[in-house]
């Protein structure tokens, strides 16, 4: 019996078609031009990063290792959305197999996780910098940052496994049209003939402890690096103190908003166009990646310095 598209056992289904904008033939057009620039910005400006922190000794420090780290996993994220949604929008290849759209759904979820359990670390760094320079050499050092990314992977790794699990699980047994650009968790699992709740408690409870505990992480550390600033009594050190920690904070803002307004949009999903929570999906995937090593290169004098030193020897 050949399979098709409208399978009838969870055993027979090959593939899953990513409904991308296909309502919609001219947004994917005007989409793909700056989804494009914006994918080449991020691979590019990302490996300059890590090429600068790679060859320049003065930044092999905690702080540089954990922002390459950041690096690595945004060229991950994008390299897992962004070339399948342009594939969509130029060639129409909607077709995604059965553990490639699980395989999917893994590394989104898990390397978000990892990426907002990076920028609590940073933090921390942040906040030892500050509030104990003293200690910081004893405190942040390079057996620091091989601890952290063990814990950041390991945390991740673990606690997001049982999503892709949980969705190849179901029986998928009428439809299997998604009606998103990605394999997302709810997306998936709701075109199965199952009971999801469990996938919908998981996904929730998982994502509110992982996101969730590091987000109000970060805020303890900057109200109380906020806290140690506003005491300092020397000229110039309110503002010397704000700006070593400035693109961080601005990175994370970037990071929890977008991700922000994706969760309000889901939510009032029925009062907005289908269209935009897809888009905002694939966006949280991109333009973090993309701004990330700009606002680093921009507002960091030694990485500025070290990107200029790289580009006259290339010369």
């Amino acid at each position: 019996m050949t399979t098709q598209h409208n399978v009838t056992t969870s055993t027979e289904i090959s593939d899953f078609l990513l409904n991308c904008f296909v309502r919609s033939p001219s947004w994917q057009l005007w989409l793909s031009l700056p989804l494009s620039l914006l994918f080449l910005l991020a691979m590019g400006a990302n490996a300059t990063l890590l090429v600068t922190i790679r060859m320049e000794a003065s930044l092999h420090q905690p702080m540089y290792y954990l922002l390459s780290l950041l690096s690595m996993l945004d060229m991950v994220l994008c390299l897992t959305v962004i070339p399948k949604v342009l594939a969509i929008f130029w060639f129409d290849l909607r077709s995604i197999s059965f553990s490639a759209c699980f395989l999917q759904m893994y590394i989104m979820n898990s390397f978000l996780a990892m990426e907002s359990c990076t920028f609590m670390v940073m933090a921390y760094d942040r906040y030892v910098a500050i509030c104990h320079p003293l200690r910081y050499p004893s405190i942040i050092n390079d057996q620091f940052v091989g601890k952290a990314a063990i814990f950041i992977l390991a945390r991740n790794v673990l606690l997001t496994m049982p999503i892709p699990i949980l969705a190849a699980w179901l029986h998928y047994c009428r439809r299997n049209v998604i009606e998103n650009c990605i394999c997302a968790n709810m997306s998936v699992s709701t075109l199965s003939c199952d009971d999801v709740t469990i996938n919908r408690i998981y996904q929730f409870a998982g994502g509110w402890t992982l996101l969730g505990s590091d987000l109000i992480l970060i805020f303890l550390s900057y109200t109380l690096i906020l806290r140690a600033v506003l005491r300092l009594k020397a000229e110039g050190a309110v503002a010397k103190a704000l700006s070593t920690c400035g693109s961080h904070f601005i990175l994370i803002l970037f990071f929890s908003t977008i991700l922000l307004v994706f969760v309000l949009t889901h939510v009032a999903k029925k009062k907005v166009f289908p269209e935009v929570p897809a888009l905002l999906n694939v966006l949280h995937h991109v333009i973090p990646a993309a701004l990330n090593p700009i606002v680093y290169g921009v507002r960091t004098q030694e990485i500025k310095q070290g990107i200029q030193r790289l580009l006259r020897k290339a010369w």
